[in-house]
C-alpha cells in the first residue's frame, strides 16, 4: 500500500491552530491549547524568547542547497576575511555566526538572519520576500504617476551598495558653476542616504508581516519608511543611547561597515543637511511606521513656519551633542546667512523661543551673548 509520511514544522510565532483552535500534545494525546493554561503561559514564554533574527527562514537543507542559497562570498568580503577553502570550512563560518544552523540528521537550516542578510533572492525564502527594499521614483510631488518602482531581491548586507547606487541614480541633481568649470552633484549627501537607509533596516519591525521597508523619491523630497514605530522620541533622536529592536541584526551589521550602533546615524544627517544647506530632515511616526525626510534644496525664504523652527530645534540638538551652544552666528552659517542680517536670525530664534522648543541658556545675558539650547537640555 501507498505511505505518506507527513511532518508539521514546529510552532514559530504562535501556537498551532486549527480551524482557529490551538492544540497542544499532552503525553500520547492531542488536546485544546485553552484547557492548559499553565502550558499556555510556558509556550508563549518560549515562543517570545527567541528574536526574530534566529528564527528558521529554510530547514532541512542539504550542504549543497545551504550554500546555494546564500552569498557566502559577500559574507567572507564584508568582514575583510579569506574565503576558506572547502564547503565544509564555509559551513562552520557561517554556523559560527548563527546565520545557518546544523540540524539532526546531518541536515542544515538557515536563519532569518542569514538569509536577511546574505540570501541570493529573497524570493528563496517565502514569508521573508515581503522584507525586500522596495524603491519607487514619482513624477512630481505626488504619488498619482510612478516613473520607476523596483524591488530588491538580494539580502540587506550582499545587495546594499548596490541598493544606494540605484538609489542615487534616480535622484535628480543640480550643477554647480564654480571659477572655471561646472560640475553636477547629488540633490542629497549620499552619507545622509546611507545612515537613513540603514537605520530603516535595522529598526524596523520584523515581526510586522507584510510589509517591509520603502524609499520614496519625489521631485522635492525623499522619503524613507520602515514598519515599526521608533523606540525613542523622534525629538530626541540625536540625543538617546542606541536601542534597536533587533540586535544580532544590527550587530552583524555594524561589523560589516554597514552602521555603526553608536546612536550617531541621525547626527550625521543632521550635520550633512546643515553642511549642504538643505532643510532640516523629519522625522515623523506614521501608523505603526517610522518616516524619515530629506526636503530638496529649498531658499530660507521659501521654507514654512514649521520648518523654520525644526531646523533651529535641530541645529541646537546638535549643537548640544556636541558640547556647545547654539548662537546666533551659528544659525547665520547654518542657514548661510550673510553677516549684515544679524536680525534674520534674531527672527528666527524667536520663533523658535515662542514656539517652546529651545530656551536661553542663560536668561540674563546681554543680547549679544546669548546662547540657546534645546528646551530639554
Amino acid at each position: 500500500m501507498r505511505v505518506v509520511l507527513l511532518e508539521l514544522s514546529r510552532a514559530v510565532r504562535h501556537p498551532v491552530q486549527f480551524a482557529g483552535t490551538e492544540y497542544i500534545r499532552i503525553g500520547s494525546y492531542k488536546k485544546r491549547l485553552k484547557d492548559f493554561q499553565e502550558k499556555a503561559r510556558e509556550l508563549w514564554r518560549i515562543l517570545d524568547a527567541v528574536p526574530f533574527e534566529l528564527l528558521t527562514a529554510a530547514q532541512r537543507l542539504s550542504a549543497d542547497e545551504t550554500v546555494a542559497l546564500l552569498d557566502y562570498p559577500a559574507y567572507f568580503e564584508l568582514l575583510g576575511r579569506p574565503l576558506p577553502n572547502g564547503r565544509d570550512a564555509i559551513l562552520q563560518a557561517l554556523n559560527e555566526d548563527h546565520l545557518i544552523e546544523r540540524e539532526d540528521g546531518g541536515t542544515w537550516s538557515i536563519r532569518n538572519l542569514g538569509a536577511m542578510l546574505f540570501a541570493r533572492r529573497l524570493s528563496d525564502f517565502g514569508r521573508l520576500q515581503r522584507k525586500a527594499v522596495r524603491v519607487i521614483a514619482y513624477n512630481g510631488v505626488g504619488r498619482v504617476q510612478t516613473l520607476r518602482e523596483q524591488e530588491g531581491n538580494r539580502g540587506y548586507a550582499a545587495g546594499f551598495e548596490g541598493l544606494i547606487g540605484f538609489i542615487n541614480g534616480l535622484l535628480p541633481s543640480n550643477e554647480m558653476i564654480g571659477q572655471a568649470l561646472r560640475k553636477t552633484v547629488p540633490m542629497y549627501p549620499e552619507l545622509a542616504i546611507r545612515e537613513l537607509v540603514a537605520n530603516a533596516l535595522i529598526h524596523q519591525d520584523l515581526s510586522v508581516t507584510g510589509s517591509g521597508p520603502m524609499v520614496e523619491i519625489f521631485s522635492d523630497r525623499m522619503e524613507i519608511t520602515n514598519p515599526g514605530p521608533p523606540l525613542v522620541d523622534t525629538n530626541r533622536l540625536l540625543d538617546h543611547p542606541p536601542r534597536s529592536r533587533n540586535e544580532a541584526l544590527a550587530s552583524l551589521m555594524r561589523r560589516i561597515g554597514i552602521c555603526e550602533e553608536r546612536g550617531s546615524g541621525v547626527d550625521k544627517v543632521v550635520f550633512e543637511t546643515e553642511f549642504y544647506q538643505l532643510p532640516a530632515p523629519s522625522f515623523d511616526v506614521v501608523g505603526d511606521s517610522m518616516r524619515s525626510i530629506l526636503f530638496a534644496p529649498m531658499p530660507l525664504t521659501k521654507m514654512t513656519k514649521a520648518d523654520r523652527i525644526r531646523a533651529v530645534y535641530l541645529h541646537a540638538c546638535l549643537r548640544h551633542v556636541q558640547r556647545e551652544a547654539m548662537t546666533n552666528t551659528s544659525l547665520r552659517e547654518r542657514f548661510g546667512i550673510d553677516p549684515r542680517n544679524s536680525a534674520t536670525a534674531s527672527r528666527l530664534l524667536k520663533e523658535a523661543l515662542e514656539a517652546g522648543v529651545i530656551r536661553l541658556m542663560d536668561p540674563d545675558a546681554a543680547s549679544k551673548l546669548r546662547k540657546y539650547v534645546p528646551e530639554w537640555a
